[in-house]
């Protein structure tokens, strides 16, 4: 008799069919209920050989191991020990050229922080010990809750430095900058000529960009920004774009998108409803099926220009135990120094810091004094440990969601989903059937993500 040797999930399409999902062997195919009845029996350990006369479904199920293969290896990983981070994240200030009406950080509202070069080097050098060690590439990014490029001199100097340190340990250096774009040519000039790319915010026309991401005089900023996205097209230098949807520009959506394949040239584009924090703390939540439905029109237009739009949530294909690394020993300084491991805790008087902060300077050496309290709990943070998670098909390319999101809304008691949710569930949907459709329209198997991976713990 065939035995289960995968978790299967069937989702409800249209027209009484069902996709046949097994998200740890990647694989899927659409079938009728006949077939999900099937599966469901094989599931209580039940085998109907009437209802698969000729055997083909049969033959299906093992090419695709959800039947009689090896058991499978759910990506269970928890990190443990002394952090070990080959990576730093710079939050050079909170200080900020622009007042984005939906600001998470609301930056540039109170007397700005800044880092100071001795902070930067002290972690540059942590990590950098580390990556030597382990004999990685040194990773070097500047983010934070405000604009980077508002701390010039240090971003530069600490890139100069860490270049240097890499080239001495000889190891590869990789920087990272997320930015507003509203960048002086100088800076556009130096951006071009060190780093290898850049994330940029931009929230697609004109008219939907100004409405929402103002400079701190008032004046719209899309100008600007377009300066520098036209800067970095002649020069030929990649960027991301990182586009917010309020709840009020949704039915925009597509023609955003459509503005931003037409006049720039990102390598992605990324869209994300509304952060319901700081400045848009009172915003009408966009996570809604009018978000959904004006976000498969926006990628049909990408699409269309052969581009592709990305959403954080929906990843299928990906296999992963946490959505991000926040809870894997992510290594951020925030502008005085001390350890957060997420983007979006980025100063000490944050309402979540407690969550989020489990380091500081030590204060005899170098390095750094870890709060493996706090640390063991975001360590803790793997998606097969939330009950509200175990019957979601999304769950282990998403992740979880984000942590973030969940403390800052719920607190820290148990995760009871969230409206981010359906969207994740829905955007995955159509990946799965994509992926499928690409496959030739019969099903979808991809090879181990990482091949021979088992649950385990290990040094992060």
């Amino acid at each position: 008799m065939p035995a289960l040797s995968a978790e299967v999930f069937t989702i409800p399409l249209e027209d009484a069919k069902y996709i046949v999902y097994a998200p740890a062997r990647r694989a899927a195919f659409v079938g009728n209920e006949r077939v999900v009845q099937f599966v469901s029996e094989l599931e209580k350990g039940v085998f109907d050989a009437a209802a698969d006369p000729d055997g083909s479904l049969v033959r299906l199920l093992r090419a695709l191991e959800i039947v009689d293969a090896s058991p499978e290896s759910p990506p269970s990983v928890t990190c443990t020990g002394e952090p070990e981070p080959t990576s730093v994240t710079l939050f050079l200030t909170t200080a900020c050229n622009l007042r984005c009406t939906y600001c998470y950080a609301s930056a540039g509202g109170e007397a700005p922080k800044f880092m100071t070069i001795e902070t930067a080097k002290r972690g540059i050098d942590f990590v950098a010990a580390h990556a030597a060690r382990r004999r990685t590439a040194l990773h070097v990014g500047y983010h934070g809750g405000g604009e980077p490029t508002m701390n010039w001199r240090v971003l530069t100097s600490s890139f100069d430095y860490a270049r240097e340190k890499a080239a001495a340990l000889n190891l590869k250096l990789r920087t990272a900058l997320a930015t507003n774009g509203v960048l002086s040519d100088a800076h556009i000039d130096w951006i071009v000529a060190h780093l290898k790319s850049v994330s940029l915010s931009c929230d697609g026309s004109p008219q939907v960009h100004d409405r929402s991401r103002p400079t701190a005089s008032g004046k719209g900023s899309s100008g600007r920004v377009a300066h520098t996205l036209r800067r970095f097209d002649a020069a030929k230098f990649p960027y991301a774009l990182r586009l917010t949807v309020t709840a009020d520009q949704i039915s925009t959506l597509a023609d955003s998108v459509e503005y931003l394949c037409t006049e720039f040239q990102a390598f992605s584009i990324q869209v994300e409803p509304v952060y319901r924090l700081g400045r848009g703390a009172e915003a009408a939540s966009a996570e809604s099926d009018e978000f959904i439905e004006a976000y498969r029109i926006a990628a049909g237009r990408a699409a269309a220009r052969g581009r592709s739009l990305r959403f954080s949530g929906a990843r299928a294909g990906t296999l992963t135990n946490h959505f991000c690394s926040a809870s894997r020993d992510n290594f951020c300084l925030s502008a005085d120094g001390n350890v957060t491991s997420c983007f979006e805790a980025f100063g000490e008087d944050s309402p979540v810091a407690g969550v989020f902060f489990y380091g500081r300077p030590a204060a005899d050496g170098d390095g750094y004094v870890f709060d493996r309290g706090v640390l063991d709990r975001l360590r803790s943070q793997g998606v097969e440990k939330r009950a509200h998670c175990r019957g979601c098909f999304a769950k282990w390319s998403c992740g979880g969601d984000c942590y973030h999101k969940w403390v800052a809304a719920n607190g820290a008691g148990e995760f009871n989903g969230s409206a981010r949710c359906h969207v994740i569930r829905e955007l995955t949907k159509d990946q799965i059937l994509e992926k499928i459709a690409k496959a030739g329209g019969l099903f979808w198997r991809e090879p181990p993500a990482r091949p021979g991976a088992r649950s385990q713990e290990r040094p992060c």
